[in-house]
């Protein structure tokens, strides 16, 4: 995310959301956290949350490929695997009022990390940036990413730029100890003059942006 949509490789993160009725959300979870380990047989789940503020009756995960040809092959492998099927997608469906997924990449100066412990919680910013592309915008947002980086209140867990889906979208993953400590950190931010300046600039190129408090769920490997 700098001149174009570099990528050294071919993996890629695919973002899956989805909405679930009001009164089914603890049923969804339970079967989730009791029958994921079918899911995660066929491919690497990166996280799991369920929206605490911003959102509500929602979910989010994200699941990483090797390519395209490897998505293709598990998602052909889950089609016929009957335990699956059966035991979770049969009774879930149900639940689910609506579903959406994305494609995105890692930004190259961005590699996917881990809060230093457990019990905290996330938090998911989605950018949509004007049309252009990292070309137009790209320096200008890793600024601004940078900035609220070095004010050391927040740990960046992965920025992802979308290729299917809404383009010109990036979604940036926070992690903090508590909410408490992220609502201090960010009183901070707004008054430090690097990232005052380093955002100003960077939202120039900007046309919304949302912001989700997560709670990973019990099977999810980001905690």
């Amino acid at each position: 995310l700098a001149t174009g949509p570099r990528q050294n490789n071919s993996i890629f993160y695919e973002i899956r959301t989805y909405d679930i009725k009001p009164s089914k959300m603890k049923e969804f979870v339970e079967m989730i956290n009791k029958y994921v380990h079918l899911r995660t047989a066929h491919s690497e789940l990166v996280g799991f949350w369920s929206a605490e503020l911003g959102a509500m009756n929602k979910v989010v995960h994200v699941w990483k490929y090797d390519n395209f040809a490897h998505r293709t092959a598990v998602r052909r492998a889950l089609a016929n695997d009957k335990d699956w099927q059966g035991k979770f997608i049969a009774p879930v469906l149900p639940l689910i009022e609506k579903q959406h997924n994305e494609v995105a990449y890692l930004v190259p100066w961005c590699q996917l990390g881990k809060p230093p412990k457990e019990g905290g919680v996330y938090e998911w910013v989605t950018f949509q940036m004007k049309p252009g592309g990292p070309a137009l915008w790209g320096e200008a947002f890793q600024a601004a990413i940078s900035a609220h980086i070095k004010t050391g209140y927040t740990k960046l867990i992965g920025v992802f730029h979308t290729e299917y889906g809404l383009l010109n979208r990036v979604h940036v993953i926070w992690w903090n100890e508590s909410s408490d400590q992220r609502a201090a950190g960010r009183h901070s931010a707004h008054e430090d003059a690097r990232v005052v300046a380093a955002v100003r600039e960077s939202v120039r190129f900007l046309e919304s942006q949302e912001n989700v408090l997560l709670i990973p769920l019990q099977c999810s490997p980001l905690k």
